[in-house]
């Protein structure tokens, strides 16, 4: 098992090795760890801690986010999966299907990474449940993903700022054949190369979603 620890270190993110991995790994994550640090933090979006773990397989992705916009809006943008794909690099395309035979609304999703010469796409097709506002599960169905296993979890809270904090999990197996040495680092590609420039969209579209709302609406987790 590895496990990759990213926290703040005056004001960029610095990677702590919890467990050995070869050298080749490390130093390669440490690349893309440079393009993940080198994007400013701009607004009041700020990543307070990502961490990413892997045994196998098998991925577990942690991160705390803060954002300076309402709640009610974050957890508008996140579910926006028509306009998904604004946000990051990496989400080649997104947008909601027609609901399962059980009424239960499904999303689709595709991502893509590269590393080197070598890229892979991501494609899921996933069940939505929603707790408005306060928490947002996904999990895909494998027979209609390239996956064997996804289920991600969004957390929403309200600090005493007005601001939202979002913990995200996200538990994730490829079902696809992942080449040793490079293949884990477009998994890790995947989920946070576009990090940093994603939170700041997102809150950038929550706080234009905010300002078309009834001020004396609120929401609070």
């Amino acid at each position: 098992m590895s496990k990759m620890h990213y926290v703040k270190e005056g004001g960029y993110y610095a990677v702590i090795q919890r467990k050995p991995l070869l050298r080749l790994i490390v130093l390669s994550s440490k690349a893309l760890l440079l393009s993940f640090c080198h994007l400013t933090i701009a607004l009041g979006a700020e990543i307070l801690d990502v961490e990413i773990e892997q045994n196998g397989a098998r991925y577990w992705l942690v991160s705390e986010t803060h954002f300076d916009a309402p709640l009610q809006e974050v957890f508008d943008t996140l579910t926006d999966y028509d306009q998904l794909a604004g946000i990051s690099k990496t989400i080649k395309e997104s947008h909601y299907l027609d609901p399962a035979e059980d009424g239960q609304q499904l999303v689709f999703t595709r991502l893509g990474a590269c590393v080197l010469f070598y890229c892979k796409t991501v494609v899921k097709v996933e069940r939505l449940e929603l707790d408005t506002p306060c928490r947002i599960v996904t999990t895909a169905i494998p027979e209609r993903s390239n996956v064997r296993f996804s289920r991600s979890e969004w957390s929403l809270t309200t600090e005493k700022d007005g601001g939202t904090n979002v913990v995200y999990q996200l538990e994730f197996e490829p079902g696809f054949w992942v080449p040793p040495i490079i293949g884990p680092l477009i998994i890790r590609n995947l989920l946070i190369k576009d990090g940093p420039s994603a939170v700041q969209e997102i809150e950038a579209m929550a706080r234009r979603r905010a300002v078309a709302r009834d001020p004396d609406s609120t929401t609070a987790c």
